[in-house]
């Protein structure tokens, strides 16, 4: 990764891009909320039937183009690439200690 994203948002998406499963859902608080265009995933169970199909079982990775720190935490945009979807996506994440609590994904 080129652009400097902040921990633990950084170490994360080394664990998508590895399509690390198990790593991926404990990046998450336990009740962490994946928002993917206005559909909410609550909780890792929720999340890990999401990503199954969308996430890490499509085989995504996020190539950062960006990074803009935020008060809770960091707005990443990048190219994401998978068997599911393509394209520029922007990522914002709310931080909880070193864990994600929400991940909100919209158009680039």
């Amino acid at each position: 990764m080129s652009v400097s994203v902040p921990e633990p948002v950084a170490s994360f998406i080394d664990r998508v891009n590895d399509h690390d499963e198990q790593g991926f859902l404990d990046s998450f608080t336990p009740d962490g909320v994946v928002d993917d265009w206005g559909r909410e995933f609550r909780g890792r169970d929720a999340i890990r039937r999401w990503s199954d199909e969308e996430f890490i079982g499509a085989r995504g990775v996020l190539d950062v183009q960006s990074a803009q720190p935020t008060g809770e935490g960091v707005t990443v945009v990048g190219d994401w690439r998978s068997n599911h979807a393509n394209g520029l996506s922007s990522f914002a994440f709310t931080v909880e200690g070193d864990r994600i609590a929400r991940m909100t994904i919209r158009e680039g």
